[in-house]
């Protein structure tokens, strides 16, 4: 990390988040400030700054707040006079600036998104699907996606060269035979004694979502594909299914 004030928003969520950090086996070292968590003194160093850099954001605040009503005492409006007279060139500003935001948050969550995206499209699956199986996966405090969002998101990446086009392009209207269903009859073929519990933890190792998109294949979801498999003709060479 650059800086120590582009981790967190409040002295809370800093150590939240390093808090995060130390329960999956990692620490925190900032290039721009003497903070190493690996060490107790970097530790302190951190809740010391940490505590330094909200007292400073909470007095700009106030300074902040004292100028707009000493401005509004003289008469004058707070905020920005070219997009109160709606100068194009103001307005355009905003906007360029808005949509820089946008793609660096884009950016910064990428991989915990993107190839997702890329796996689940290659592999045929519609938006809808997409979108099931990252929001099963969204860690705490992240917004859930839409499909809109999702599409916008994707859009903005292939736009700016970050993606490849192929991702937008239509989802087949319906796979000959259902992929899913052709894995798990593939599964009984090779191995006819398999449980529903051991086709289940079969389709987890391959990271196969569920039809909701979640991540854990129940014994009742695995019956359901496998009575799907056998409706469509596709078990009918494996004995005792």
């Amino acid at each position: 990390m650059v800086s120590l004030d582009r981790l967190a928003r409040s002295l809370s969520h800093l150590l939240e988040v390093i808090e995060g950090l130390q329960g999956r086996g990692a620490f925190f070292r900032s290039l721009k400030d003497p903070v190493d968590t690996a060490n107790p003194q970097g530790l302190f160093t951190l809740q010391v700054l940490g505590a330094a850099a909200q007292l400073e954001r909470a007095l700009i605040r106030e300074r902040t707040r004292s100028g707009m009503r000493a401005a509004a005492a003289r008469g004058q409006r707070a905020g920005n006079p070219g997009l109160r007279a709606r100068d194009p060139a103001a307005i355009q500003k905003l906007s360029e600036a808005r949509r820089a935001a946008y793609l660096r948050q884009l950016i910064a969550a990428a991989d915990r998104w993107l190839p997702s995206v890329r796996r689940l499209r290659a592999d045929g699956h519609a938006w809808e699907e997409v979108v099931r199986y990252l929001n099963a996966r969204r860690g705490a405090g992240e917004p859930a996606w839409s499909e809109e969002r999702l599409l916008q998101a994707v859009r903005r990446f292939v736009a700016e060269g970050l993606a490849e086009a192929t991702l937008l392009a239509p989802a087949p209207r319906a796979r000959a035979p259902d992929r899913l269903l052709a894995g798990v009859a593939g599964i009984l073929r090779s191995d006819p004694a398999a449980t529903l519990r051991q086709i289940g933890a079969r389709l987890e190792a391959i990271r196969e979502p569920t039809p909701r998109g979640g991540s854990r294949w129940r014994p009742g979801s695995v019956a359901h594909i496998v009575a799907r498999a056998r409706k469509a003709g596709l078990l009918l060479e494996v004995p005792g299914v």
